[in-house]
C-alpha cells in the first residue's frame, strides 16, 4: 500500500526556514510529477511548487525565489526548502505525487496527511 507522509514542519520566526520532507513508502514502480499544496485557513488549497520526474521545477508566484523543491529518487523523497518565510506562509502543506504501484498499469494521485506551517511576525 502506497502512503505519502510529510514532515518537517512547525513554528518559525517571519524570516526564517523551513525544510519539508515527503517520503514515499510501498510498493513502488515510479514516481512521476510530485507537488506541495498548501491550504491557509478560509482559503482553497493552493499549488506551491512541482517538480517532475525529470528535475524540472515550477513555483507558484508568491514562493518563487524564497521556496527550492528538489528530489531524491533513490530515497522517494522529495523536499521543500523554504526559505524567507513570512505570515503569508502559514498553512497546512501537503505534498501530491502520481505513483504507479506495482502490480498497477497505470499512475494514481495520492495525498499525503499534511504538516502545519507556522509563521510568527
Amino acid at each position: 500500500q502506497v502512503q505519502l507522509v510529510e514532515s518537517g514542519g512547525g513554528l518559525v520566526q517571519a524570516g526564517g526556514s523551513l525544510r519539508l520532507s515527503c517520503a514515499a513508502s510501498g510498493s513502488i514502480v515510479s514516481i512521476n510529477d510530485v507537488s506541495w499544496y498548501r491550504q491557509a485557513p478560509g482559503k482553497q488549497r493552493e499549488l506551491v511548487a512541482t517538480i517532475t520526474s525529470r528535475g524540472s521545477t515550477n513555483y507558484a508566484d508568491s514562493v518563487k525565489g524564497r521556496f527550492t523543491i528538489t528530489r531524491d529518487n533513490a530515497k522517494n523523497t522529495v523536499y521543500l526548502q523554504s526559505n524567507s518565510l513570512n505570515a503569508e506562509d502559514t498553512a497546512v502543506y501537503y505534498c501530491n505525487a502520481r505513483i504507479r504501484p506495482i502490480r498497477a498499469m497505470y499512475y494514481d494521485t495520492y495525498w499525503g496527511q499534511g504538516t502545519q506551517v507556522t509563521v510568527s511576525s
